[in-house]
């Protein structure tokens, strides 16, 4: 089973929640649900999502697309950190 681990930093919990839920059919569609959403206790502002993909490669260039897509329309965008893991 493989994962993609997120880290986000310098948002709003419900913000990140919200949007998540939104773009979960695209999510899906790429094979990615999502498993677990955590809220940093000892870091306000920083969250941490967890999810479950069906392929590693895949999720790993729809992230990296996204990722390039807003840093066109803005360098300064706030992304997540991401994690790739793989069960061994």
């Amino acid at each position: 089973m493989d994962y993609v681990l997120a880290r986000l930093t310098g948002v709003d919990c419900a913000t990140v929640k919200a949007l998540l839920k939104e773009h979960a059919p695209v999510h899906a569609g790429q094979g990615m649900f999502l498993q677990h959403f955590w809220q940093n206790t000892d870091v306000a502002g920083e969250v941490q999502f967890l999810f479950r993909v069906d392929n590693l490669e895949r999720a790993k260039a729809f992230i990296v697309r996204n990722h390039a897509d807003a840093r066109k329309q803005n360098p300064e965008a706030n992304l997540p950190q991401m994690t790739y893991l793989s069960e061994t």
